[in-house]
This record gives C-alpha cells, sequence and structure tokens, in this order.
C-alpha cells in the first residue's frame, strides 16, 4: 500500500475567492469531507494519536503546531493539513490566541 504524504494547504484568494469559514466548510464538504467547527484555547495539547480515516485540520483563527513523524508543521487562518488515515500526529495550541478549527474527516 501506497503511503500519501502530509500535505499543507493554503487559502488561495485568487483560486477559493475569499476566506470565510462558510467558504471553507462550503470547499471541504464538495470534497468529501464531514466538517465541524472547534475551539481550543491557549495550551490545549492533543498527544501523539492516528485516525482511522483522512482527515483535515483547517484553521479559521490562531496558531497551531501539528507534528507528524519528525516533521513540524505551522498552521495559522486559511492554512490547513491534509492527515492520511493511520498517520501518528500530535497537535498543539500556541501562542496567547484560542484556535478556532474545523475538522474535517473523510466520508467512507
Amino acid at each position: 500500500m501506497r503511503r500519501v504524504p502530509v500535505k499543507v494547504l493554503s487559502w488561495s484568494p485568487e483560486t477559493d475567492g475569499i476566506f470565510s469559514v462558510t467558504a471553507l466548510v462550503n470547499k471541504l464538504e464538495k470534497s468529501g469531507y464531514l466538517c465541524t467547527r472547534y475551539t481550543c484555547p491557549p495550551g490545549t495539547f492533543f498527544p501523539e494519536h492516528d485516525h482511522e480515516v483522512e482527515k483535515i485540520d483547517a484553521v479559521v483563527q490562531g496558531t497551531f503546531r501539528i507534528t507528524a513523524g519528525h516533521q513540524e508543521y505551522i498552521l495559522q487562518a486559511g492554512d490547513s493539513i491534509r492527515i492520511p488515515a493511520g498517520t501518528i500526529h500530535s497537535a498543539e495550541v500556541i501562542g496567547n490566541c484560542s484556535v478556532v478549527a474545523i475538522d474535517a474527516v473523510k466520508k467512507t
């Protein structure tokens, strides 16, 4: 089985339009994801874990650090990361602002 790598994407006003929660959710849902909005206060940490299905974490506000393997990704508003099923990763809110994000899980 070929492993799909973690991939970071940034919102592009030229191709995606004006950034908003609604536009972001619409884009993810059209790509086959179920979306949930959540807010994590400063200091929130999710220890290493994995998921049975592919997922995307998309940041609306704040700064989120995702670590997968030996690679660290810093996400801010408009950034998203695709995490393939079975990929061990951790996540942490960094800075003094809460992170508002969309948790998008690939429909099975």
